[in-house]
């Protein structure tokens, strides 16, 4: 009998209010035209108020206990994949466990930008695999319009807010189940291609700094989605010939959700059809760590998802860092 970090539980958050193609074709030189043929997204939603990503957080890992039906105080650890942290201290993990009541968990943030999720799986998994915790909360979760400059439309048309939380839980099985395998990677040369310069220890908050618009995400469009293309579907193609499978066995790919035509590469590399590949872009945009939680969980609470059922997960992020996990599901 194995040791397996299976997933139990998942949920996710979306906030109500939404902004449209057509709302940011107000705001900059921009049109619903535009955003949908090289995108593929049609709206996005926008936490409001003064809440932070922990707020988001807080109610998908809600949804995963009540559905799940655990008490708060059985989470062993949590781990947030975020880059939009409510402070830099105290982590947005630690805000997320008092929000919830896991008294008996510790937690730490993670930041993979949008491969964080794929990083977090990964490691949470190794947690269970070692017996060193037997539940551990993994959750996806940013705020991406606190740092987008709504006058960017380069930027400004791609993300949005959300959160996606799963429950890890350890099973001792000759099955294989669970997390199978995570391949993850970094090339730190690739940094100066997508950022947000302003706000750490190297340029800390200035006048200068917020006149030259350094709290913002900048990114480098073609070079990164250069990158994307190649890395995603390379990692995805990898970690299915690893396990010698096809992509016929494939019930789901859950891809990071940044772009269409990134998705839509990434599928052709796998030899996937329309209906292996899960893709809600189109009504979430960019969500950075959330996209992949957020699709699975969409896809668990339709009922699409059955015990056996193989599903990989790929991301490419800012760092670049890029990754990819075979699931095979066990509820």
């Amino acid at each position: 009998m194995e040791r397996k970090a299976v997933i139990t539980g998942v949920g996710h958050y979306v906030p109500p209010k939404i902004l449209t193609n057509q709302d940011l074709a107000k705001m900059v030189d921009t049109s619903d035209e535009w955003i949908v043929s090289r995108t593929g997204i049609r709206e996005r939603h926008i936490l409001e108020g003064k809440k932070g990503t922990s707020f988001m957080g807080i109610q998908a890992a809600k949804m995963v206990l009540k559905e799940r039906n655990i008490r708060p105080e059985e989470i062993d650890l949590i781990i947030t994949a975020t880059v939009t942290p409510d402070t830099f201290f105290p982590s947005t993990a630690c805000r997320i466990q008092e929000g919830i009541e896991a008294w008996n968990a510790w937690g730490f943030d993670l930041n993979g930008a949008c491969t964080g999720f794929v990083y977090a799986l990964g490691t949470g998994a190794q947690f269970i695999r070692s017996g060193a915790h037997n539940k551990v909360l993994v959750i996806g979760a940013d705020k991406m319009s606190a740092i987008v400059d709504y006058t960017d439309r380069t930027t400004c048309v791609l993300f949005g807010d959300a959160a996606g939380a799963v429950l890890l839980e350890a099973v001792e099985t000759d099955e294989n189940i669970g997390v199978i395998d995570a391949i993850l990677r970094s090339d730190g040369s690739g940094g100066e291609h997508l950022y947000m310069m302003g706000g750490g220890s190297l340029h800390p908050a200035t006048y200068e700094t917020l006149d030259k618009k350094m709290h913002y995400i900048f990114q480098d469009g073609p070079t990164v989605f250069k990158f994307a293309v190649t890395k995603m579907a390379d990692i995805s193609a990898e970690i299915l010939q690893k396990h010698q499978l096809s992509g016929k066995e494939i019930k789901y790919f859950i891809p990071h959700q940044a772009n269409l035509r990134i998705i839509d590469a990434a599928a052709r590399r796998m030899g996937l059809d329309d209906s292996q590949v899960v893709v809600n872009i189109q009504n979430y945009g960019n969500t950075t760590a959330a996209t992949i939680p957020l699709a699975l969980s969409e896809v668990y609470h339709q009922n699409k998802l059955k015990k056996g059922d193989y599903v990989v997960i790929a991301a490419f992020g800012a760092g670049f860092t890029w990754g990819s996990a075979l699931l095979r599901w066990a509820i």
